[in-house]
């Protein structure tokens, strides 16, 4: 099923603003990984200088998972009601406050407390940098502008691992100053999370030369600014065009989340809560974060993070670019077909190798990589493609942030499970577990998601109106 297209140009000179401002937006996704997988190599050294049992070890791990649940459950109505721009200051602000914070911390409640407003930083970013974008970039550059936040996502976490690693490898050096020597030396974890303050700085400084959302403006009344910005991507003629075909829209002003549950709306409802709690169920998280520990159990040593880490990191960096160059020209559709099939074939032939007991040699590893390869150019960023699209202009932050909700409860529940699983089924069992919850994306996909490449917005809300009994 795929929406008729309009196809235009944009210019060079109109380009390189499009690429600064999304390139701005997609700084939330690097802070976003690079805040999610620091904390990985910092769990050893807070547990041994805290003195903590699992209980505290869990709830310093997963505490900031609590604040990305209330991030992501305020920022729709915040970003609706002041702004994609203003909201992405928050998220900065609360990145760099987390980072500051973590780094100087004196109690473990203290760290809790700014792991916390990490938590609410990451929350935010993760629901907003995407929806600024969607709505900044011009229809037939829209997949490959989403794109970038998921890369940027994925250069986050591979700059934590290097970063956790570094640090710690030069953590026997000792500094004249007592600060300087407790950051680097003997508590080298505050180095580890401070780290993140300057790309959070960054970040902030950045936001205030991007102008704000112009479907946000329009959303306001705000038609002269709005008409600026969107000259400045695509030119007069199209800047008009596209004014034109948000005011012939039945709901130009803000609208509660009740319209998602109209008879009109309730497909791209189903899509938004199914694909991104699917694109988490497959495991990637599980992979990501227990990779060391299945790797172990299939007879590795990768305990390093120059092993087995970042390998698996790179892996998700290179093959995200695949989405980046195909999303508008292949499509959605195609990508996630060709990907989740791959990351099932991937989750059912490792559970197969780990039953027959075929852990010995790269096969394990190989298929591991084919999987964070396979998810890398479909469920990952094509997931935030089509959330950032597929909802009406008057409910966009709202639903956004629904959707965001149900990846993030999506992510929980592996994170959660995971380990249990792999005590008490065993990895095979684990691994066919995840091939079968994400398997079910194939049909949605087949039956469900309509084509976007090329539309624009309003010619997406259109489609939804025309066809709601489809």
């Amino acid at each position: 099923m795929r929406i008729p297209t309009n196809n235009h140009t944009v210019s060079q000179q109109n380009g390189m603003y499009l690429y600064m401002v999304c390139f701005v937006a997609a700084l939330g996704g690097f802070l976003f990984g690079f805040d999610t997988a620091v904390i990985s190599g910092t769990i050893g050294l807070v547990k041994q200088d805290f003195v903590l049992n699992s209980v505290s070890e869990g709830w310093y791990v997963s505490c900031a998972l609590l604040g990305c649940i209330v991030g992501v459950s305020c920022a729709g109505k915040l970003s609706d009601k002041y702004g994609r721009k203003n909201v992405l200051i928050i998220s900065a602000v609360l990145f760099l406050v987390s980072a500051i914070g973590c780094m100087f911390a004196q109690s473990f409640a203290a760290l809790i407390l700014f792991r916390l407003v990490g938590g609410l930083g990451i929350g935010v970013a993760s629901m907003v940098s995407p929806l600024y974008i969607s709505e900044f970039a011009p229809s037939q550059l829209r997949g490959m502008m989403v794109s970038l936040y998921q890369l940027a996502l994925t250069i986050g976490i591979v700059l934590a691992y290097f970063t956790n690693a570094y640090l710690a490898d030069n953590a026997s050096a000792v500094y004249a100053s007592e600060s300087l020597n407790s950051i680097l030396h003997t508590e080298v974890w505050r180095a580890m999370l401070g780290l993140g303050a300057v790309p959070a700085f960054i970040f902030l400084v950045c936001l205030f030369i991007v102008p704000e959302s112009p479907r946000w403006l329009l959303l306001k009344g705000q038609e002269q600014k709005a008409e600026m910005i969107l000259t400045k991507i695509e030119g007069a003629e199209k800047a008009r065009q596209e004014i034109l075909a948000f005011k012939l829209q039945r709901n130009i002003k803000e609208a509660p989340l009740a319209l998602l549950f109209t008879p009109v709306y309730r497909r791209a409802l189903w899509i938004g809560l199914l694909l991104p709690f699917l694109s988490q169920v497959c495991g990637i998280n599980a992979v990501i974060y227990y990779g060391p520990r299945i790797l172990e159990q299939a007879g590795f040593t990768l305990n390093a993070a120059l092993g087995g880490q970042v390998t698996i990191g790179l892996v998700n960096v290179v093959f995200t670019f695949v989405a980046i160059f195909t999303v508008d020209k292949w499509g959605r559709r195609p990508l996630l077909f060709l990907g989740v099939g791959g990351v099932v074939a991937s989750l059912i032939i490792i559970g197969t190798l780990f039953a027959l007991g075929i852990t010995s040699g790269p096969w394990i590893l190989l298929f591991i990589l084919a999987f964070i390869a396979c998810f890398a150019f479909s469920f990952g960023p094509v997931c935030w493609v089509v959330i950032a699209e597929i909802f009406p202009n008057a409910i966009r932050g709202k639903a956004m942030a629904l959707a965001t909700l149900s990846l993030w409860i999506g992510n929980f529940l592996v994170g959660q499970l995971t380990p249990v699983m792999l005590e008490s089924l065993g990895s095979a069992w684990t691994f066919w577990l995840f091939a079968l919850c994400c398997a079910p994306a194939i049909w949605l996909t087949s039956k469900r998601i309509p084509e976007t490449k090329g539309r624009s917005l309003e010619d997406i809300e259109a489609f939804w109106r025309s066809n709601h009994k489809g």
